[in-house]
């Protein structure tokens, strides 16, 4: 007999976005990932970026801290969602990274405990509950 399990999906750690580049550019990097300086374009790419980021990190910053945001990963649970209804509070999400809203949160739920999301980065959520939430999410 044989024992299959499904194995929970796993969320990717990342997103994938599209670029254009002029053809030039696209040359530069090539020669670049030839010449040994990059293993590929996308780690030329993912370099450049995380050197912009770097070269504006206190703009940055500034920025998370006057916009009251929170910087990374954030995840909202049933439990999380519960205590909030039950304290008659109302959360304002303001994330700079990924915010997470678990499967097990129902549209009602969420309607009555979130007031408003505001993600730079992604949000993850079932289609239902982003649905329900369409007019709250910025």
């Amino acid at each position: 007999m044989t024992n299959v399990r499904q194995l929970r999906d796993k969320t990717p750690e990342s997103e994938k976005i599209t670029i254009n580049l002029g053809y030039v550019d696209l040359g530069r990097i090539d020669l670049l990932v030839q010449e040994g300086f990059y293993s590929n374009r996308s780690d030329f790419i993912r370099t450049a970026i995380r050197n912009g980021l770097e070269a504006h990190n206190e703009v940055v910053s500034k920025s998370i801290e006057r916009h009251t945001m929170e910087l990374g990963l954030r995840d909202f649970s049933v439990s999380d969602l519960e205590a909030l209804r039950a304290a008659g509070e109302v959360l304002h999400v303001k994330v700079v990274g990924l915010a997470r809203i678990d499967p097990d949160v129902t549209p009602e739920l969420a309607l009555a405990t979130i007031g408003s999301i505001t993600v730079l980065g992604a949000l993850q959520a079932s289609p239902d509950l982003k649905k329900a939430l369409a007019d709250r999410i910025k």
